[in-house]
């Protein structure tokens, strides 16, 4: 099993604090004979739909030396995880975690921003000091 992100328990706390019950943790996805994880698994009952909302959630903290690379080595993690999720659980839906600072620094710049404008990333975007989710973009 993968070590856990600097920010994996804040996003967990987070989440409960958004009303989520984590389901996994890490949250198992194997295929073929390669075992993966991701870091979280969570489900929301929704009253108004009467339906539970289920996702899987990737947390990045974007502390290497490189955004870029960090960021390709995220989006590339997200095609993955995302293309096997589609086979193997569709009603699940995949979230990269990020900080606030880093929503603002890559993913407000054009190299972020185009891919967020051609819907190939889900983020949640957290408050690492107060361990609380500031923005869901879908």
């Amino acid at each position: 099993m993968p070590a856990k992100d600097l920010y994996h328990d804040v996003v967990k706390n987070a989440l409960v604090k958004d009303g989520w019950t984590i389901t996994h943790d890490p949250f198992p996805l194997k295929w073929g004979e390669k075992d993966l994880f991701v870091d979280l698994g969570a489900e929301k009952f929704l009253t108004a739909k009467k339906e539970d909302r289920k996702i899987v959630v990737e947390v990045k903290s974007f502390l290497g030396r490189s955004e870029v690379e960090e960021l390709r080595n995220a989006v590339g993690q997200f095609i993955l995880y995302s293309d096997i999720l589609e086979e193997k659980e569709p009603d699940r839906e995949l979230f990269l975690a990020i900080r606030e600072r880093v929503f603002t620094e890559v993913f407000m710049e054009p190299i972020g921003a185009i891919l967020l404008h051609k819907g190939r990333v889900r983020l949640i975007v957290f408050d690492q000091e107060k361990e609380e989710i500031v923005r869901w973009i879908t």
